[in-house]
């Protein structure tokens, strides 16, 4: 999918080098040319990053940028034609990711947008350790587990059962392996334990564990997760 982007500036001739630029890299970019404007398109449309000039009508940069912050971490990298050192830390202060001073060299620029994006997707990837099936949501880091917003108590062994699958989605686990990986392999029950506890996880994550969403039977193989 294309990197999507704002570019914000009052400067016709700015945006559209930017514009022309980004897009020959394959990005999709959208103008903007007041503040009032961007934050509109802001809140109606999920960029990957917004490019946002300072000195705008209406609303300037740091207005909009301390707005957006309040319900979005989208990365922002500001520019300013002036390069003082204020206004370089207010725009950090109210959540700007980068700035840059005009004028500009458009490969600088390019490469911050690189750098600011491929660090906010690492942070983005480690911080996101949950799934969302439909109604369900699954919190691996702290094992806990949501149906339709309301918390499913899940013993430990159910959520080992649960975490396993929703890991693997589509592929069949026999009972056999089951019991070797969740239970370990010297585990004196017998693969009804396996049985008993799909069951128990059905009964407590499923709108209707006779006919499940999740957690489905390959007949005469074992168990498996769709998402």
């Amino acid at each position: 999918m294309a990197t999507k982007v704002l570019v914000v500036d009052d400067e016709k001739f700015i945006v559209k080098g930017i514009k022309f630029s980004l897009e020959q890299d394959g990005m999709e970019v959208d103008a903007a040319y007041d503040g009032e404007e961007a934050f509109t398109m802001i809140q109606e449309t999920n960029y990957d990053i917004i490019i946002l000039d300072v000195m705008l009508p209406k609303l300037d940069g740091i207005q909009v940028c301390q707005q957006v912050r309040e319900f979005s971490s989208v990365p922002i990298l500001m520019l300013t034609a002036k390069g003082e050192d204020m206004d370089k830390i207010l725009g950090l202060e109210y959540g700007a990711d980068d700035y840059m001073t005009k004028p500009f060299n458009i490969l600088e620029l390019k490469a911050r947008i690189k750098a600011i994006l491929r660090r906010y997707r690492q942070h983005a990837e480690k911080e996101s350790n949950v799934l969302e099936f439909r109604d369900l949501k699954i919190d691996y880091d702290s094992r806990r587990v949501f149906v339709s917003g309301n918390e499913a108590n899940l013993t430990a062994k159910e959520f080992d059962l649960l975490e396993l699958l929703s890991k693997n989605v589509g592929k069949v686990y026999s009972r056999e392996k089951l019991l070797d990986v969740v239970w370990g392999y010297d585990y004196p029950g017998d693969v009804r334990t396996v049985d008993v506890h799909v069951r128990r996880l059905r009964e407590k994550i499923e709108p209707n564990p006779g006919d499940p969403l999740y957690i489905h039977t390959k007949w005469g193989v074992g168990y498996y997760f769709k998402g």
